[in-house]
């Protein structure tokens, strides 16, 4: 399965607004989830090795942002009947698994990956205060196999948002699996 990589940031990009529902069995939107300093949008999986390889620093960095006004939130938007590991139980396992400080949400219709132009999981989505896009970028250099000390180039890149609005200088897209579209 050959791995996809996002286009270059739009700095123009407002975040398209969603009603989706959690894990928890609450409906989360995207007002409700903005951080002081910005919100994180990250589109990942259960099933995806790309994931797999990041989750536990994902959860690190996700809930060191917290500290600085910088909320996040996860979708999954893959196809769920044909890849039934990212069924919505699975995903309920997973975030209590790994012990996630953010939302699992289920984009069921896809329509949510559609209006911001995910394409790959994980595909991350650094919104500032005012919800325009300052971070298109990867976690860090690791890509399956976690890579020995890597910058934080996520964690970093989203603190720079936090503490000026805008976007870090250097950016290198995420990699990994594509989005399961439904036929």
């Amino acid at each position: 399965m050959p791995a996809l990589q996002p286009p270059a940031v739009d700095l123009n990009f407002s975040a398209p607004g969603f009603d989706l529902p959690g894990v928890d069995g609450k409906r989360y939107t995207l007002s409700g989830l903005r951080g002081q300093h910005g919100l994180l949008v990250m589109f990942i999986c259960n099933h995806c090795p790309y994931v797999k390889a990041i989750i536990d620093r994902l959860v690190r960095d996700t809930r060191e942002l917290l500290a600085h006004g910088v909320n996040s939130v996860a979708i999954m938007s893959n196809d769920a009947v044909n890849y039934p590991q990212d069924s919505l139980d699975n995903m309920r396992r997973v975030a209590g698994e790994f012990g996630f400080p953010f939302p699992y949400l289920y984009d069921e219709s896809q329509d949510v990956a559609r209006a911001y132009g995910a394409i790959c999981t994980p595909d991350f989505f650094g919104f500032n205060g005012d919800l325009k896009l300052r971070f298109r970028g990867r976690l860090d250099a690791s890509r399956i196999t976690p890579a020995p000390n890597a910058p934080r180039e996520l964690f970093d890149g989203m603190l720079h948002v936090a503490r000026t609005g805008e976007a870090p200088e250097n950016q290198i897209p995420s990699i990994g699996c594509s989005i399961k579209w439904r036929a």
